[in-house]
């Protein structure tokens, strides 16, 4: 179905990203892509529907067939009725106004009957919880609601080749376990082959037929799952607990995994947990809401919520997409009016204060990380933001380095990647070095070594004697389980659970991360806690 034959390519910059590629995809087969940030597997990607290099330029040497086609001679447009795309940028791709009519688009553009187009459209409603949601606008859903309408875009033209670019990123994980579900039954019961890339491997790696792995150096290595992940420097915690433990063959599921940990709940039973989920160590309260409510026309977004941060804090809010979480993040900073209630980030009320000043209390990287990008190179970028908060010459672009080593002073922000775009933001809020950091999905685009430095990074800003906190709005529960001191979990813009990490989401079975359920009833959190417990390198 999908044949790279001798594949190279060269961006117009010069930087050559893939290199001599030979992989077959047959029909009827979940492919999973994985890699570190920036290794090229969106690139890859793009070469399957023809947007590389007919979009974005460079030079592409060899051939790649889709259903026979040789993508040189076909652009994406002549493909549109084989390949569905979903790229990372879900809003990029949106034509249409209303759910409904964006859903449709794509079936009316390659003329397929009314009828046919309606059944379509309930169906892709229904298998993807979007029925709600019919009539709403696309700019009053969330992002995780937006990235299921970008899937059923693609969806409903029934494609003989799906192609998804980190499909569940911004998703809660019910979403997300239902979104896999659905692409699982194509797959099996429909023949559609899927080729997706995704950093989240503990959503994904139990649905996949083959793995294919992007060192870094432009070529590409593929093989069974359990095959490829036993060496692989990329890998979902259920596979690093199975490492630790010595077990052969390493799971790939929580279930399989359950099975085979009889021995290691036995070594841990009795042992000391070292982790502490704190309130607080300084006292110092550094943002505050009480009865704050928020509406977007007719939609309630935040319901009369009362929450708060302080000083020493790693506080997550979790919950379902459309919970309210980016609202409430929006509002500690003055984006969003409210129409009851009181906030106050630092003393100031943000909605009345001017962004000059609220940047001094509160810093936001949006779920859309570009929107706080402007310059032209990543220099310029992080010479800026060393600017405007008067901070010393380097500060921003050291700053990047820990987050995100050997991105290039010269490259357009435009054309990093989604975590490489994400990095570069957090930096440059960070520079300014605001007391409060808020980080709404700050995880998304990030590999499982990008995650690693991110943490250390809040971790080591917290720890200062400085008053600091961080509040993280995300649905990734793995970071949650290794970095958060609190959970605040929001239903319909209400919160219904306000408690230490490990109350909040160990005995959950929507929030709870792999090691949770492995070795549950025992609380172990993450395969740190373990190791330190068995007394092994962490």
């Amino acid at each position: 179905m999908i044949d790279f034959a001798d594949v190279s390519f060269r961006y117009p910059t010069g930087r050559l990203v893939l290199r001599e590629v030979m992989l077959r995809i047959p029909e009827g087969e979940l492919c999973l892509v994985v890699g570190e940030t920036g290794s090229g597997k969106s690139t890859l990607l793009r070469a399957v529907n023809g947007l590389v290099p007919h979009f974005t330029g460079g030079t592409l040497a060899g051939r790649v067939l889709v259903a026979g086609r040789d993508t040189r001679l076909h652009p994406p447009r002549d493909l549109a009725d084989v390949v569905g795309f979903v790229g990372q940028d879900p809003q990029a791709g949106f034509v249409a106004d209303v759910v409904e009519d964006e859903l449709a688009f794509g079936m009316e553009w390659l003329g397929l009957p009314p009828d046919v187009m309606r059944r379509r459209v309930e169906e892709t409603l229904d298998l993807l919880g979007l029925a709600d949601v019919r009539a709403r606008a696309m700019s009053t859903l969330s992002g995780g609601q937006q990235q299921r309408v970008a899937i059923g875009a693609a969806l409903v033209a029934h494609p003989q080749v799906l192609v998804l670019d980190e499909p569940t990123s911004a998703l809660d994980p019910q979403a997300a376990e239902d979104v896999l579900a659905a692409l699982h039954r194509l797959v099996h019961d429909l023949g559609t082959t899927v080729l997706l890339a995704e950093h989240r491997l503990e959503r994904v790696v139990q649905y996949a037929d083959r793995v294919v792995y992007l060192p870094g150096d432009g070529h590409v290595l593929d093989g069974p799952p359990a095959q490829l992940l036993a060496t692989s420097p990329i890998a979902p915690p259920v596979i690093e607990l199975g490492r630790l433990a010595g077990w052969s063959p390493l799971p790939l599921s929580v279930r399989d995994a359950r099975r085979a940990a009889n021995g290691l709940r036995q070594k841990l039973a009795g042992r000391v947990r070292r982790r502490t989920d704190t309130r607080s160590r300084h006292g110092d309260v550094l943002a505050r809401t009480a009865k704050l409510s928020v509406r977007y026309g007719g939609t309630v977004a935040l319901r009369r919520l009362d929450f708060h941060v302080a000083a020493g804090e790693i506080v997550a809010v979790m919950g379902r997409n459309g919970a309210g979480k980016s609202t409430l993040l929006a509002a500690l900073v003055g984006l969003v009016e409210p129409v009851g209630g009181t906030i106050r980030t630092g003393q100031l009320d943000p909605f009345r204060t001017d962004a000059s000043t609220v940047i001094k209390a509160a810093g936001l990287v949006p779920q859309q990380p570009e929107d706080l990008l402007y310059a032209d190179t990543v220099a310029d970028e992080c010479a800026a933001a060393d600017a405007d908060t008067a901070g010393s010459p380097g500060r921003c672009r050291a700053l990047l380095d820990r987050l995100a080593p050997g991105i290039a002073d010269d490259v357009h922000p435009r054309d990093l990647s989604e975590g490489q775009r994400l990095c570069l933001a957090l930096a440059v809020v960070l520079t300014a070095g605001p007391p409060l950091l808020l980080l709404d999905e700050p995880t998304r685009g990030l590999d499982y070594a990008a995650k690693r430095r991110l943490t250390g990074l809040l971790r080591g800003l917290v720890a200062t004697e400085t008053a600091r906190a961080v509040v993280l709005a995300t649905h990734d529960v793995e970071l949650v389980a290794e970095l958060a001191s609190r959970v605040v979990v929001l239903a319909d813009g209400e919160v219904v659970a306000d408690g230490p990490t490990t109350e909040a989401v160990a005995g959950s079975p929507v929030f709870a991360p792999q090691v949770a359920k492995v070795l549950a009833p025992q609380q172990w959190l993450t395969v740190t806690e373990v190791a330190e417990a068995l007394g092994a390198a962490s």
